[in-house]
């Protein structure tokens, strides 16, 4: 009897889901009957394909393998392999051809030679993110909704209805309301789906990323935002108000997973922007460039995370009160009060995605262990950018086990990052095919690896993972060295000083923007124009959504009235010089004029 096994991927699919298929074996003169139900996916893996020469850039550990599945299919987030190796990417917003892209390998060389875009749902934002597999349906998310359509057996794209199954009612009320409004999910084994709702705002201020505004307390926030979601995975139509709270006191999420092993739920929260530029009497730029830590979190029913009240320190190794609430950056009185993270990643890493690797196709110390995609920083100025890897933690007991590594390296394709635009490519999504292999895709253009494991299992240790270790001493993973690693030391005047503080931190320092949220000021007509106009925005704030150099942003830009006359001039001069063809620049004459016609 012929092994199913022998038979490539793309054949296998033909009969896998078909009732009853006869395979005639070569030269043999014997059929064989395969019931679908008895036919096991592992049992039909076709050979691992060639792996690129140069691992479509990436580093990886010695026996480890990449292949570019796809070069760009528009800027990615989150993505799903189904157990046929077909692959469903969420892409960032809803664009022609739809919101989501479906990839197949016909040929079994691991690239995809049939795409085909799906999804022609309304999305007001440009954050769209989940794509996940779950119980014959793909689950996908915009900003405001999460959707599902049902698989059919055999075929690359699935049904054409969107069908709502939690709506975010109040996002759909206010879309300029809130700030994290992404919408990653993940499912447990008792039918239900986890859906994180954002904080509106940094950090729960009476004026929000306004220098020296006091947090509210107790914070209002917490009701509707903020944390985890508890719903029903099979029931249309729910709102917020039908799930239940499941978790409080968490910033942001991008990167969560229920891990089956430990039966809870974990995640990797975003911590708060900017200490320096609101508290620059507490936190110098080089602690603002490091703190707080991206915090992993293990999520019981109840978890609290802490949340406007308190941040994770990575370097002290405890939670400390938030200046906001009357801290200092060294108290922590009332911290033993809520949740303390398993890690505590160096800040602003920006963790986007998160597996536990149930697989067994790499060594014996990845099972059960969790890979974590950094999608990189925007906010380190003066200091070099960092994150833009993908790291593992190994586990053991729903707890880790050991340090976390790097695992792939080299997205950006450069070392020293200024400007989180430089990147060439930011990892994004994570999922593990029906063989074992790990899939990433980028946002920057849409760029897909499968990274696979060719080496001995047996042997690979210390000596393979040798390599990796070295790169934590790159710029983009390694603590900065305060003087020897500040970018602008000795380079600043007295506008690119004031512009690093107030606007880098979303602009980028060369004003680049980061090619996602924040919009470019260099060559932007908002920078180029009438003066009265810009210095309006600056005082008064705006919200998006607007157009600039053929792309649009989404975003709220806070009002910076707080700053002096004086101030807005400097930035603003330091802006037109630097960032437009002989633009003139702004006196603090006009800014005084344009201020009081408020």
């Amino acid at each position: 009897m012929l092994n199913p096994k022998y038979f490539q991927t793309y054949y296998m699919k033909r009969f896998f889901f078909s009732n009853l298929r006869r395979i005639a074996y070569a030269g043999a003169g014997m059929t064989l009957l395969l019931l679908c139900s008895q036919c096991k996916q592992s049992d039909a893996l076709a050979p691992l394909p060639k792996g690129d020469p140069d691992n479509g850039k990436l580093t990886l550990a010695d026996g480890f393998e990449a292949v570019v599945v796809v070069d760009s299919v528009g800027r990615s987030r989150h993505l799903a392999v189904n157990e046929n190796g077909d692959i469903y990417v969420k892409l960032r917003g809803v664009t022609p051809q739809g919101g989501a892209v479906a990839l197949r390998d016909t040929t079994g060389d691991g690239k995809a030679d049939i795409i085909k875009y799906f999804g022609t749902y309304q999305d007001r934002g440009s954050y769209g993110t989940a794509m996940r597999i779950y119980n014959g349906y793909i689950y996908y998310s915009t900003t405001g909704v999460v959707y599902r359509s049902k698989l059919i057996p055999g075929q690359l794209l699935p049904d054409t209805a969107a069908e709502a199954i939690v709506i975010d009612d109040a996002y759909r009320q206010n879309p300029r309301g809130t700030e994290h409004i992404t919408k990653p999910i993940t499912f447990d084994d008792k039918g239900h789906i986890y859906v994180p709702f954002g904080a509106p705002g940094d950090v729960c201020q009476v004026e929000n990323r306004t220098p020296g505004s006091p947090g509210m307390l107790p914070c209002p926030q917490l009701d509707l935002h903020a944390g985890v979601w508890q719903f029903d995975a099979n029931k249309p139509g729910q709102i917020q108000s039908d799930g239940k709270r499941y978790a409080t006191g968490i910033r942001s999420l991008v990167a969560m997973a229920w891990n089956f092993e430990d039966g809870n739920l974990f995640a990797v929260q975003h911590g708060r922007d900017d200490f320096f530029r609101t508290w620059p009497d507490l936190y110098t730029a080089y602690q603002s460039a490091l703190l707080p830590a991206e915090e992993f979190f293990r999520i019981t029913e109840g978890t609290n995370g802490g949340w406007p009240y308190f941040y994770f320190d990575q370097m002290q190794n405890k939670k400390v009160l938030n200046p906001e609430y009357g801290g200092d950056g060294k108290k922590n009185v009332g911290a033993d009060t809520v949740a303390m993270p398993l890690i505590g990643f160096p800040g602003h890493f920006s963790p986007n995605d998160l597996l536990f690797y149930k697989g067994d196709q790499f060594p014996a110390r990845y099972k059960n262990g969790a890979f974590i995609a950094f999608h990189g920083s925007t906010i380190r100025a003066p200091y070099p950018q960092a994150g833009y890897f993908v790291a593992f933690v190994p586990f053991k007991e729903g707890k880790p086990s050991g340090p976390w590594e790097v695992f792939a390296d080299g997205f950006a394709q450069q070392d020293t990052i200024v400007n989180t635009s430089d990147a060439k490519a930011r990892p994004m999504g994570l999922s593990v095919g029906p063989d074992g292999s790990l899939y990433v895709t980028e946002s920057v253009k849409g760029k897909i690896w499968r990274i696979m494991f060719k080496g001995n299992k047996e042997e690979f240790g210390a000596k393979q993972l040798a390599g990796m270790e070295q790169r934590k001493m790159r710029t983009n993973v390694k603590d900065p060295d305060q003087v020897k690693d500040n970018l602008f030391e000795g380079k600043e005047s007295t506008g690119s000083v004031a512009y690093t503080r107030y606007c880098s931190s979303c602009h980028l320092p060369g004003g680049q923007g980061d090619g996602n949220r924040y919009p470019p000021l260099f060559g932007s007509p908002w920078v180029s124009g009438p003066n009265q106009r810009l210095i309006e925005v600056v005082l008064k704030g705006m919200s998006g959504p607007i157009t600039i150099r053929g792309k649009s942003y989404d975003g709220v830009m806070p009002s910076h009235a707080f700053l002096s006359d004086e101030q807005v001039a400097e930035i603003l001069s330091y802006v037109r010089t630097r960032m437009t063809h002989g633009g003139a620049p702004v006196s603090a004459e006009e800014v005084r004029t344009v201020r009081s016609q408020q």
